[in-house]
């Protein structure tokens, strides 16, 4: 039941997303960052209808059948929690409050009840089943208090009543007038007692207001995220599907053949499951031409042109002949290369992602990778990633150690980011990864992955026409992406460390109530919320140091002897 609430949640405010946006935007390229884009405004309007469906729902016939209007208690039975003022007696008449606290009640029965999105998503795990509605919740509740102090007592008392445990209480001055003190109130209580709780306070005059905030750990509103690699099984939805019968634009567009070898290797890399041997593909004669083209243009163009790191790893898989210019790299080999290189590993994709799901994807050390080819009529652009794109411009770093890490930091940031976070996320990953420029021997090279696989992008980006400027995420992540020509902007890091030493302090910023770790001998994504956790890897920490230590030690009496 637990794994079906949070599915309830992830289809609210993060979409369920077993659709495919087909040719949702137009573009000359598409991009990840137009994907977050997009995914923002479609989860937004989701997200909106789903809100509204459910607040009509509690005034219409949910939680207002629950209550009585001319009390404060909740419920139908004769033995329901009240809201009382534990001291005072006199102001509380048949275990309810005072007429003179309640109010107008015949306004209050005709106002509709506004369900906050925190209050939602509460319902909707209650509603799962008798089960879920008895599963504690721990929750932080913020009461502005009209009345004073005095209010305190009756908030502890109604608590009580709704079998709830106070585990945390703190009160300040409000600066809300007409409110004298607001009262912060961390509770354990059943999902259902914590709704009906929720009611009857807002019943009561004597708050100003009453605001469910979230959870003691991961807020229930956390976009869903895969916490093994496994979990990356649904991690493969499509924001454009079959693009060359959708987009005229597109080479292919009125290739059927073209377009019916898309949907067959599309459909291989669908039904690939967690585990699997990667299948291989029997590339045609045309599509190992189109390979061969471009193969030889990046090998004339990259001494000059591409980092250090790049032509390094180029070479490392050219000894190993998966780099030649004859025949199109299998996935499963060039997964294997890596495997070994900096544990990244390859799973097929049948289109271009959704950013949220590619960049989780890199959290745990997998590039999704297409497998089809470009049209052999348009070999140095493709409208959308292709393999010769994802080989040639990707798989090189993802083999340097230094990369490959930043890479996956950029991954784990994104796990339960929000969605605008996402598309900041998904902009630095455009300048970056697929776009980045960096210095060597003060002069500046490629290795973004679109440079590197695009020969007219890689010299105009290397050219005095664009702006140069250095690379600073918090600025970069806003930065407008322009999608119908070449940028007019890049951004130049001075080394891979650099780059990571900026990413990580503005990641620090981000409103993420958590941070997790990858445990590469589990696969799993874990969450760091307590601790016990924390003391766990404070050990494993502490093991590593002894080790480094020891090897420090002999290191240094073996340069002395």
């Amino acid at each position: 039941m637990a794994v079906a609430a949070a599915q309830k949640n992830r289809e609210m405010f993060a979409i369920k997303k077993s659709y495919s946006i087909e040719n949702g935007y137009p573009s000359r390229r598409r991009s990840l960052v137009d994907d977050a884009r997009f995914e923002t405004l479609v989860v937004k309007q989701t997200k909106q209808s789903v809100l509204e469906e459910a607040r009509a729902r509690a005034n219409d016939s949910g939680l207002e059948s629950d209550f009585i209007q001319d009390g404060i208690h909740i419920g139908n039975g004769d033995n329901s929690p009240t809201v009382e003022d534990g001291t005072q007696q006199d102001e509380t008449k048949n275990g309810h409050l005072a007429d003179a606290d309640i109010g107008d009640d015949d306004a209050k029965g005709d106002e509709d009840y506004t369900l906050t999105e925190e209050e939602v998503i509460l319902q909707n795990a209650a509603s799962e089943s008798s089960e879920a509605e008895q599963a504690l919740q721990q929750a932080a509740l913020l009461l502005h208090m009209r009345d004073g102090m005095g209010s305190l007592a009756r908030i502890l008392k109604t608590i009580d009543n709704y079998k709830g445990c106070v585990q945390h209480l703190e009160t300040r001055p409000s600066q809300v007038t007409g409110v004298q003190f607001d009262a912060l109130v961390k509770v354990s209580m059943t999902r259902i007692n914590l709704i009906q709780l929720i009611r009857s306070l807002r019943q009561s005059t004597a708050f100003a207001g009453v605001n469910l905030l979230t959870e003691n750990n991961i807020s229930s509103k956390t976009p869903w995220f895969p916490r093994h690699a496994s979990d990356l099984d649904n991690c493969n939805h499509l924001m454009t599907k079959y693009e060359p019968e959708l987009d005229m634009n597109h080479p292919g567009f009125a290739d059927k053949d073209y377009r019916e070898r898309r949907k067959q290797i599309a459909e291989i890399a669908f039904a690939y499951k967690y585990g699997d041997p990667i299948p291989s593909i029997a590339y045609t004669e045309i599509e190992n031409g189109t390979w061969q083209r471009v193969f030889n243009t990046v090998l004339d163009l990259m001494p000059k042109h591409a980092c250090r790191e790049y032509k390094a790893a180029f070479e490392k898989l050219q000894a190993a002949d998966i780099f030649v210019p004859h025949r199109i790299p299998q996935l499963e080999d060039v997964s294997s290369f890596l495997r070994k290189h900096t544990g990244f590993t390859l799973r097929p994709a049948a289109g271009l992602l959704t950013a949220r799901d590619f960049l989780a994807s890199l959290a745990f050390r997998v590039f999704q990778s297409t497998q089809y080819v470009r049209h052999n009529n348009s070999p140095f652009h493709t409208p959308e990633p292709d393999c010769i794109h994802e080989l040639l411009g990707h798989i090189p770093l993802l083999a340097d150690p230094s990369f490959a890490q930043f890479s996956q930091e950029i991954g784990l940031a994104s796990l339960g980011a929000s969605d605008s976070e996402i598309e900041k996320l998904s902009t630095v990953y455009w300048f970056t990864v697929e776009f980045g420029l960096c210095k060597e021997n003060q002069q500046l090279k490629a290795y973004g992955a679109a440079l590197l696989s695009s020969i007219g992008e890689l010299l105009h980006a290397l050219s005095d026409k664009p702006e140069l400027r250095p690379f600073e995420p918090a600025s970069t992540s806003v930065q407008p992406y322009q999608d119908q020509e070449y940028q007019p902007i890049y951004y130049v890091a001075e080394t891979f460390e650099d780059a990571k030493d900026k990413f990580r302090r503005w990641v620090s910023t981000m409103s993420r109530p958590f941070e997790v770790r990858f445990n590469p001998h589990t696969e799993r994504v874990e969450v760091l919320d307590s601790v016990d956790k924390l003391e766990t890897l404070i050990w494993q920490l502490n093991t590593e140091m002894l080790h480094l230590t020891n090897a420090v030690k002999k290191l240094k009496g073996s340069h002395f002897e």
